[in-house]
């Protein structure tokens, strides 16, 4: 098997249907029909990856969502039928790395869990980048600002990284978007939006008014050394 899921989908047909296309894309699958049983699961085995629907009975899917990333940096994916602008915000404010929308096309899911799991992995260069106040180790997949480690989930770390690499120089929100999350986003750049807002809140001294991540109007960021 290639990696192992953990689908959280209370509806039977949807659940049974995506669960046999993951298996045929090579995924080891492990269904939860709801958000207890989700976390249960996670407090017994371990899994690559969570794909979570939002619309669940008793703990609806935010929460777990929240619940996993107070536990540490499982990459988790919403799939939901919400398409609304504040839905969609909710579940990445949540914490959650991606997201994709009802109906899915499995082959397309599956590259999109690839992409996220490519990521999670660290660097070889052994370089410490220097940017501000913080310490940045691509080999080890750290930061610490005066001798303490900031806790990043991967995505936000390899963002800081794909800036922190541009040296200063601007980086557009497509190709962030393109070299983070690995593919197009047609313009939908609510998950970019999202995710630099939460690594704002990590490591800047004052999320409101940012001095290292830097918003370059009508092009992209900057992170300023």
């Amino acid at each position: 098997m290639d990696f192992s899921v953990l689908l959280v989908e209370d509806d039977e047909h949807i659940r049974q249907a995506l669960g046999l296309a993951l298996g045929d894309e090579g995924f080891g699958v492990t269904d939860a029909v709801s958000g207890e049983d989700a976390l249960e699961l996670l407090s017994a085995d371990e899994f690559d990856v969570v794909l979570l629907d939002l619309m669940l009975p008793g703990v609806d899917g935010l929460e777990v969502c929240r619940t996993l990333r107070a536990r540490g940096d499982l990459p988790i994916i919403i799939v939901t039928a919400r398409t609304d602008a504040a839905d969609v915000i909710a579940g990445l404010e949540a914490g959650a790395d991606d997201y994709v929308t009802k109906p899915l096309v499995a082959s397309v899911l599956a590259a999109r869990i690839r992409a996220l799991l490519r990521r999670t992995g660290t660097g070889r260069n052994d370089e410490v980048l220097r940017c501000g106040d913080l310490d940045i180790r691509p080999d080890v997949g750290t930061v610490h600002r005066d001798g303490v480690q900031v806790h990043l989930t991967s995505t936000e770390f390899r963002l800081l990284l794909e800036l922190a690499a541009a040296a200063g120089r601007i980086v557009t929100r497509e190709q962030l978007l393109q070299r983070v999350w690995g593919y197009d986003y047609f313009g939908d750049t609510r998950l970019l939006d999202v995710h630099i807002r939460r690594l704002r809140r990590k490591v800047e001294r004052n999320p409101d008014d940012p001095t290292l991540i830097v918003t370059v109007r009508g092009s992209g960021y900057r992170l300023d050394r």
